[in-house]
């Protein structure tokens, strides 16, 4: 019996069984589909209103009120590590280990890691790249 959580494999004399599923995998594949395109739909709708809508905000920015704001700590953290690229031409990992030296802790987690520092310096704009318009 299925009733405690098992899966019956399909069987060749009850083709019914084989329906049932493949009719139970469509349907949630739909509510999927609805879920996310609900969600896609309500952060458009948001980003339109000129609101931050498109996760945690990245290392520089905090989110205000559905608003992106600077964060003046993680803002110096992001304008010396260019500083470190542009003037030093430090490799990412060079980076991550001078932030680390010098008490410049990353949003989240204990470390810098090199792929952290490549991607806060990808971003040259004053503004987090999930707000920038995006082109179809």
């Amino acid at each position: 019996m299925a009733d405690q959580g098992e899966i019956i494999p399909d069987d060749p004399e009850d083709p019914m069984r084989t329906a049932m599923r493949q009719m139970m995998g469509v349907f949630a594949q739909l509510d999927r589909g609805m879920t996310v395109a609900k969600l896609r739909r309500g952060r458009r709708i948001k980003g339109e209103k000129g609101q931050y809508a498109y996760g945690a905000p990245p290392y520089g920015w905090q989110a205000h009120k559905n608003e992106p704001t600077a964060e003046e700590m993680e803002q110096a953290g992001r304008a010396r590590a260019r500083q470190l690229r542009d003037e030093n031409a430090l490799s990412y990992r060079e980076i991550a280990v001078v932030l680390e030296e010098e008490g410049i802790r990353p949003k989240r987690g204990e470390r810098w890691h090199p792929e952290t520092v490549r991607r806060m310096l990808a971003n040259a704009t004053e503004r987090p790249p999930t707000l920038r318009p995006r082109t179809a």
